[in-house]
């Protein structure tokens, strides 16, 4: 079941609320209970045999993380045994639904052998689930994690607007979310933001990143295939899905805050104008900010972080990146992606200490370094995003031959005609003016222009509901905006515009980018 899914929209979700809010003024437990419950049915309407699955791992992570809570001997043998037990079972399940093929075809091709494996269909959001609990062991195993009543617990775990595609949670930030008691109790304000919230999400998605889609689908399929692409077609579709992956992420982030904030909880920012970040690790500090929490705290740091030296530090950052390039999926080409942006954090954080010891402040900064601050991370953004969306290393690596021009460059016919005398300048410089692909290219960079103003010039949703913080963890920044939601009519009326382009888009295949993760 999607968000963006009439069955969700006009079933799920009014029935949903109207009787956990019912059930609320009469028992919260029970209220918790229901809430829970209707989460699970969320999760089995995909595939009702992973429901057990889900279940076990709830319970098992449960009783363990109980146990370690409950020990006094922090530090000790037993209880660094224990917590080493909860996280290899969970990274086992994790292992075996999303990595066994992947390790044995890669066994297959390096020995020359031809162990066979039983096709695995992975769980939906096995990896959120499961880093949400490893969290929690080692919270647990630090002793701070202090609630553990299981209704709670399993809300916690299986929470819907989570549940499939993040955000990564901490026990700690949402276990007193559920247990207030006005979080059980209708509240108008968080119904009408919350429902705002949600409506400029699937706006997001539906409109925008399933508008741009066939955009970016048509040019990976064709370097697929073994087409040769030329510059325009290549960069057309790189941008494209860098626009797709950046509204459809977006979107969804904004649709789980809206949803959650309907009910009273704040869910963790996880997406904050990453393609604004003015270098790789404001990039990390934007982009899927609750699974760089993650890897940052329980991976990187877990390593030595930066307190073993400068080389250390740069192999912890390699692996760190490369594990966070795995955990998205079992491929090469997730791989590289991961090495990528580790060698990009590498090359920044040496920068950084190059500046520092010639004396440059890094806390200011100019109009023009800010630009080109963020022009320089876009690029390499963008080129990470070709190895992310490809489906084979050759595929990548074909999109990125042409992107620098090693294909020449074309465009098409009908453009000449056009072109007037503008059109014997280019042919000069070596474009080729080719028959055809003339609707699909203005498509494609009308969708492109389009687009990008609203990434880098328009507010996020965070900075319109700024006055209401439906997100935890949000710090309005030094770049404010006039464009402030607020319950009047005017707004009403945007709103209402909003959802309605949103609604009369649902008939269009869909599905969340991030849910195969």
């Amino acid at each position: 079941m999607l968000f963006n899914s009439v069955e969700f929209l006009f079933l799920f979700l009014p029935v949903l609320l109207i009787i956990f809010f019912w059930l609320g003024r009469f028992s919260q437990r029970l209220a918790a209970t229901w809430l829970t419950s209707g989460s699970l049915f969320f999760y089995s309407w995909w595939n009702p045999a992973y429901l057990g699955l889900l279940l076990a791992s709830v319970v098992f992570n449960y009783l363990v993380g109980y146990t370690l809570a409950r020990g006094n001997d922090v530090g000790s043998t037993r209880r660094k045994h224990l917590l080493a037990i909860g996280v290899i079972g969970d990274l086992a399940l994790l292992g075996y639904y999303k990595y066994a093929n992947f390790f044995i075809d890669n066994f297959n091709v390096g020995f020359d052998t031809s162990y066979g494996f039983v096709d695995v269909i992975l769980p939906l959001g096995i990896s959120f689930f499961t880093f949400t609990q490893i969290a929690f062991l080692v919270d647990s195993a630090r002793g701070k994690a202090k609630e553990f009543d299981f209704i709670h617990y399993s809300l916690f775990v299986t929470y819907f607007p989570h549940l499939i595609a993040g955000p990564v949670l901490h026990h700690k930030e949402m276990m007193p979310q559920f247990g207030k008691a006005s979080t059980y109790r209708i509240n108008i304000e968080h119904l009408t933001v919350g429902s705002s919230v949600f409506a400029m999400g699937l706006f997001k998605k539906v409109v925008l990143a399933d508008g741009i889609a066939p955009y970016a689908a048509a040019v990976f399929s064709s370097a697929q295939q073994g087409d040769q692409l030329t510059f325009f077609q290549a960069w057309g579709g790189a941008l494209s899905y860098t626009l797709q992956l950046y509204f459809d992420f977006s979107g969804y982030s904004d649709m789980a805050i809206g949803l959650s904030y309907m009910i009273g909880v704040r869910l963790p920012l996880n997406f904050n104008s990453p393609y604004k970040a003015v270098n790789i690790s404001d990039f990390w500090r934007r982009w899927h900010m609750t699974l760089s929490r993650f890897l940052r705290d329980y991976l990187y740091i877990s390593l030595g972080g930066n307190r073993k030296g400068q080389a250390r530090r740069y192999i912890n950052l390699m692996t760190t990146m490369l594990l966070g390039g795995l955990w998205h999926g079992a491929g090469w080409t997730y791989v590289i992606w991961g090495g990528l942006h580790g060698l990009y954090l590498v090359i920044h954080q040496a920068w950084q200490g190059l500046r520092i010891r010639m004396g440059h402040d890094l806390t200011r900064t100019s109009v023009g370094g800010r630009f080109l601050g963020v022009s320089l991370t876009f690029l390499v953004v963008v080129v990470g995003w070709v190895f992310f969306r490809a489906p084979t290393l050759h595929s990548a690596i074909s999109i990125l031959r042409a992107m620098i021009g090693l294909n020449g460059a074309s465009l098409p016919d009908a453009i000449a005609l056009h072109a007037g005398t503008f059109a014997h300048l280019l042919s000069n410089i070596g474009i080729v003016f080719a028959p055809g692909g003339g609707q699909q290219f203005m498509m494609t960079f009308l969708w492109i222009g389009a687009l990008l103003p609203v990434v880098f010039l328009a507010p996020n949703t965070q900075q319109m509901m700024s006055q209401f913080k439906p997100a935890l963890d949000y710090q309005p920044d030094s770049s404010s905006t006039r464009l402030v939601w607020s319950d009047n009519r005017g707004w009403a009326v945007v709103m209402a515009v909003v959802l309605a382009g949103g609604l009369l888009s649902l008939a269009r295949p869909s599905e969340f980018l991030y849910f195969q993760f």
